[in-house]
This record gives structure tokens, C-alpha cells and sequence, in this order.
């Protein structure tokens, strides 16, 4: 039993859900999108709710389910309200700035770094220091926002680099530079 896939989904006003054979399609006022949904799923639209049923009872097919009725939630969140991703530089002189659909990064290399946002993708920054990823579908906002991040990964030892907004770097300790108790020659007569 799929406690998820068993959920309906409510449609809120001004959305519209079709279904075309094997494939979704979300209306709102964001946009449109598409997903094509494998023929072991069964999908209903009825009463103002989206019915996810799957066919048989197959291990496979059961981890569909609640997947299939997550991603069609998720369509539906996106057409209406949309997706962002927050980012943070965090180190000295980084900034971030928008020119026109690209992103441009002075994130410490000797030249700056010029991401093209993809169609259904807008970035807005904020002081300079904080990116919005914007967007309807939920998996290419995600997946934007980690090819921003790993542009320049966080160090370990200072903290320094672009990461999401929240996350905590856990540190490292550097080396000390103590020398032990035999002295820096190794020998000690």
C-alpha cells in the first residue's frame, strides 16, 4: 500500500489537468508542463482531483505509484505558485550580478564565470552575494542551482565558495604546525 499514492491531488482554481494517453498536461498561470507517465499507472481526473492508480501490485510498479502522484503535485505547485532555490557566496570579493538571461560568477578565479539560464529559468540577485533560482518545474530549478553550486564547492577549510542558502559547512581543522617532541630534524642527540 502506497500511503502517498493513494492521496488524491486537489486542483486549485485556474489550473487545468488533461491527460492525452500517456501524458500529463498542467495548465496555470505560470505555464504549461508535460510529463509522460508509464502505461502501468492509471490516472483519473475527476470531481476537481487527480486519482493515481497503479495496475498490479508489482514491487516495481508500487515505487511508481507514489513517485507518479508526487510529480504531478509537484507540476501542479509549480504552475501555480512556481519553484525557487536560494544560494549564497560566501567568501571575499565574491559577487554574483545578472546580465540580460545570464548569471555572471567573480568567484575568485582569474576570469568570471557566465552561466546561461535555461528556457524556464530566471535568476534574480540580491546585495550581490544572494541568487534566486526561479522556475516551474521543480527538478530543473533543482538541478540548475546544483551546476551553480559546484562552480565553486565550498572549501572545507575556510568556508569559502557558493552554497545553498542554510546549509551548514562543517569545518575542518588545518595543521597546527606543532612541532613534537623529537624537534624538526627527527633526531634528537
Amino acid at each position: 500500500m502506497s500511503r502517498i499514492g493513494n492521496l488524491p491531488i486537489n486542483i486549485p482554481d485556474g489550473v487545468t489537468v488533461k491527460k492525452d494517453g500517456n501524458i500529463v498536461v498542467v495548465n496555470g498561470s505560470k505555464g504549461t508542463l508535460k510529463m509522460e507517465v508509464t502505461p502501468a499507472i492509471k490516472i483519473e481526473i475527476e470531481n476537481n482531483q487527480v486519482i493515481v492508480k497503479r495496475k498490479n501490485d508489482e514491487k516495481a510498479i508500487k515505487s511508481l505509484h507514489g513517485l507518479t502522484r508526487s510529480l504531478i503535485d509537484n507540476m501542479i505547485k509549480g504552475v501555480t505558485a512556481g519553484w525557487e532555490k536560494n544560494l549564497e557566496l560566501s567568501g571575499v570579493g565574491f559577487r554574483g550580478q545578472t546580465s540580460g538571461e545570464k548569471l555572471i560568477l567573480n568567484v575568485g578565479f582569474s576570469h568570471p564565470v557566465e552561466i546561461a539560464a535555461p528556457a524556464g529559468i530566471t535568476f534574480e540577485v540580491i546585495d550581490n552575494t544572494k541568487i534566486k533560482v526561479l522556475g516551474i518545474n521543480k527538478e530543473l530549478v533543482g538541478q540548475v542551482a546544483a551546476n551553480i553550486r559546484k562552480v565553486k564547492v565550498p572549501d572545507v577549510y575556510k568556508g569559502k565558495g557558493i552554497k545553498y542558502e542554510g546549509e551548514y559547512i562543517r569545518k575542518k581543522v588545518g595543521k597546527t604546525g606543532k612541532i613534537g617532541a623529537m624537534g624538526a630534524a627527527g633526531g634528537g642527540k
